[in-house]
């Protein structure tokens, strides 16, 4: 098994990705919470989960997992799973933002908000993982698991807290390099934990291979880029400006 068969431009694209793909969702949740009407929040709210969940983690898994082989056989992956993971990471993401872009602001609300896209992060990256096809299982170590369910609980929380307290724009930057660490950090804890039996007995994997789906995925991912971009660009305020105020 490995990790890095694609070399290392896999995992530093990853996180550069995940890192541009925080940055552009925490700022629609500054956005969000700088806005006085209900319905702009929430837009601003679906648009940071698209680019958090959808960008930030589930993209960032896709680019890594171009990492991922099995030495003595094929692998293969399950597209509806894949793209189940996809969606996990999306409205998980979206219901911890609504936490603290919808209402009022407090410890708690940071706390819970930080957990639901925390475990948000983890469900994805396991739904994802089981989407792998090959003739073999995979089994986990239950330890490392936790590990990496706790790093993105905590950076997620982290990074919640430096863009709705400190509202300085390196401050946002930060918030989003401290993502990106979550997201490859719970990735990398999450794959030292796997452990692959090969069974060259099992039928060989049927499903789809995982450079079949760059071109599809990163097009989709390019577009969603791009559009959030544009909106924030062409918005009233300046993409990393400073919240008008905080919601009621």
């Amino acid at each position: 098994m490995q990790h890095f068969s694609s070399g290392l431009w896999t995992p530093l694209l990853a996180y550069a990705i995940s890192v541009i793909g925080s940055l552009i969702g925490l700022s629609c949740m500054a956005k969000a919470r700088a806005e006085d009407g209900r319905r702009a929040k929430v837009t601003w709210t679906v648009f940071g989960a698209f680019a958090i969940g959808g960008v930030a983690i589930w993209l960032m898994h896709f680019i890594a997992m171009l990492g991922f082989d099995v030495s003595s056989g094929v692998v293969k992956y399950s597209a509806p799973l894949t793209a189940l993971s996809a969606l996990i990471a999306v409205v998980m993401v979206g219901i911890g933002l609504s936490m603290v872009t919808l209402a009022r602001f407090t410890k708690v609300r940071l706390v819970s908000a930080g957990v639901v896209s925390g475990l948000g992060v983890a469900g994805m990256h396991y739904m994802g993982m089981s989407a792998i096809r090959f003739q073999g299982e995979i089994s986990y170590d239950p330890l490392l698991v936790a590990v990496s369910c706790l790093i993105a609980v905590v950076a997620a929380t982290a990074a919640f807290w430096f863009t709705l307290v400190v509202k300085t724009t390196p401050a946002r930057i930060g918030a989003g390099l401290i993502m990106g660490v979550a997201v490859t950090g719970m990735h990398f804890t999450g794959m030292a934990a796997v452990r692959v039996e090969v069974n060259p007995s099992i039928v060989p994997p049927v499903g789809t291979d995982v450079f079949d789906l760059v071109f599809p995925v990163f097009v989709l991912g390019g577009l969603v880029v791009a559009v959030l971009l544009w909106t924030l660009f062409t918005s009233e305020n300046d993409m990393l400006a400073e919240p008008k105020g905080t919601a009621g």
